[in-house]
């Protein structure tokens, strides 16, 4: 079977129901400094997702475990937005994948947004409200049967990328930063109270145009 680049988008914790308190000591006062972590669901095995492929979690457990050399070399770099590569491009890198660990079938993690370009766009998206999802991205191929696709054995984890259109349930991350992040979108809604609420494309478009102004 031919190998395909496998995207699959998830909701991290809607409603922001699956904060964990897993960050170190250091990571709590970093928070202080403005650094920015994420905490939520990142895989879900043997769940049928938007995309109608199902995962085996043979097959994620293996990725999963092979994954955590990355992790700790700190090497589990994700990108802003899901570029169609099975490389990934470390100008884009926006974001670091610090923990990951199983919660019944769900794969968790704990991703910390980088000081860099796109990491600080992504930062201004979540100041702005804008909810975001996380992406796994892999290569391999799948086999079809009773209307979905199964993942087979041959599949291999790139990256984690940060992205606006998650299509599996249960999937968008949760600001650890939850003061600062909670004030700042109090802030924007209290601002449009008196205005039809902005789309999401308009929430993006503002963000950017915030990130512009600071380039100038």
């Amino acid at each position: 079977m031919t190998k395909q680049l496998l995207r699959e988008f998830f909701e991290l914790c809607p409603d922001g129901n699956c904060v964990i308190d897993v960050l170190t000591e250091n990571e709590k006062r970093r928070l202080q400094e403005g650094s920015v972590f994420l905490v939520g669901i990142c895989q879900k095995a043997g769940t049928k997702n938007g995309n109608g492929r199902v995962y085996p979690k043979s097959v994620l457990r293996r990725e999963i475990e092979n994954y955590q050399h990355s992790i700790r070399e700190r090497r589990a770099l994700g990108e802003l937005d899901h570029p169609d590569d099975s490389v990934i491009n470390l100008k884009n890198a926006s974001h670091l994948v610090t923990k990951m660990w199983w919660d019944g079938d769900n794969v968790m993690g704990k991703i910390e947004i980088l000081d860099t370009p796109s990491g600080r766009i992504l930062k201004d998206l979540l100041k702005s409200g804008v909810k975001l999802g996380i992406s796994s991205r892999g290569m391999g191929s799948v086999t079809e049967s009773r209307g979905s696709l199964t993942v087979e054995d041959d599949f291999q984890l790139i990256c984690f990328d940060m992205v606006s259109e998650p299509s599996t349930p249960g999937a968008y991350l949760s600001p650890e930063q939850k003061k600062q992040i909670s004030s700042s979108i109090s802030m924007t809604m209290a601002e449009n109270t008196d205005k039809k609420p902005l789309s999401k494309e308009e929430k993006i478009n503002s963000a950017m145009d915030d990130v512009l102004k600071g380039l100038i």
